[in-house]
């Protein structure tokens, strides 16, 4: 279950990142739903609609952002052609329309991979290796796909973003609030108020 998930994800993100052809937003969509699909054939998630689980993945979500923004300073200072790597973010997203990038990454993409990244996988490798070295594994799994973008800045990111989400995961074991927290947050972070 474990060794497919990660191996499909891999794959995936393999294909949305390293392979030129095609639309970005396209290609990553398709992955999500992927694995999303793959998690849903092991496990169903439980998605609660509480009030607030939704007040409190719209704060999580604001939080990140500002973790962002403080990072997009911060970061030439870590990796010296920042600027340029996080420009290189954003033109994987160009010619995908921003109606539609931003409905795919509040409908499809944030809650697909909530479902996948912290509903099944993180919560199968807690479950098989303990808490805290399941939480750290999937943390990393999530940042260790991405290195197919070949860009130093996402790879962090991917990081900070799945090490956030992760914490939020093991402290309260909430998906909805993760789902909207990560909904929000890549929908205005891409769409709606990019850092650059």
């Amino acid at each position: 279950m474990i060794p497919g998930a990660v191996f499909l994800a891999f794959t995936c993100w393999g294909v949305a990142f390293g392979w030129p052809a095609g639309n970005f937003w396209v290609k990553i969509g398709l992955s999500v739903l992927c694995v999303c699909g793959y998690s849903l054939l092991w496990r169903r998630p439980v998605v609660r609609a509480r009030p607030e689980s939704f007040i409190f993945g719209v704060f999580a979500a604001a939080a990140l952002y500002l973790v962002f923004f403080i990072g997009n300073v911060l970061a030439p200072y870590v990796v010296r052609d920042a600027p340029v790597q996080a420009a290189g973010i954003y033109a994987l997203g160009k010619g995908g329309g921003g109606l539609r990038i931003l409905l795919l990454l509040l409908f499809v993409t944030g809650p697909g991979e909530e479902i996948f990244w912290r509903g099944f996988l993180q919560s199968a490798m807690m479950t098989r290796f303990g808490n805290v070295p399941g939480f750290l594994a999937a943390t990393a799994l999530y940042a260790g796909v991405h290195i197919f973008s070949r860009n130093l800045v996402l790879i962090l990111a991917a990081l900070v973003a799945g090490a956030f989400w992760g914490a939020l995961y093991l402290w309260r074991r909430d998906l909805t609030l993760l789902i909207v927290s990560h909904s929000l947050w890549s929908a205005v972070i891409f769409a709606v108020a990019p850092i650059k």
